[in-house]
This record gives structure tokens, sequence and C-alpha cells, in this order.
């Protein structure tokens, strides 16, 4: 996985699972089942991932030599359900640069 748009890919799936297990689950069975530890695992795993996520944005960003408006719709992307399943469909139609 040395190619970073490959990375941002995959760290981008994680992230946005995460995000869809925290928003779907945890919170609901937070409120509903009072059972606030599963925020605070699934809540931890998306922090990191959201981190490795706008480090691997930074790194694709610099390697694919992006504008930034386009580094700025990956991060706005990165705090909306579903927003790195859009931006990774949008990046692959897009041309690479060799």
């Amino acid at each position: 996985m040395n190619d970073p748009l490959h990375r941002l890919f995959w760290v981008g799936r994680l992230e946005g699972v995460s995000f869809l297990l925290l928003l779907g689950v945890a919170m609901p069975l937070k409120y509903l089942a009072d059972l606030p530890q599963l925020v605070t695992w699934v809540g931890w795993a998306h922090g990191l991932l959201f981190v490795g996520f706008i480090a691997a944005l930074g790194s694709a960003h610099r390697h694919e030599g992006w504008s930034w408006p386009t580094l700025l719709g990956g991060l706005a992307a990165s705090v909306l359900p579903t927003g790195t399943f859009v931006l990774e469909a949008r990046l692959r139609k897009r041309p690479r640069r060799a």
C-alpha cells in the first residue's frame, strides 16, 4: 500500500464505516439502551481513523498535485456521513497524475 491514493481509499472506507457505526449504532444504543461504553470505544476508533484519513488526504494531495478545492472537498467529505465513499467514487473518475 505504497500508493497514497490507494491508502486514502482504504483509510477512507474504514473511517466511513466507523463514522456510520458511531452515528447509527453506538449513539442510539447510548441513549436507548444506556450503553455509553460503545460510544467510548467506537468514538476512539473513529477518532484514530479520522486523523489517519486527514494524514492520507494530505499525502494524496501532495502526491497527486490536487488543487486546493479538491483538498477542501476531501476535508468536507471527512465530516459528512458517507462522504468518504462519495469522495472515493469521484476521485476514481479523475485522471491520475503520472
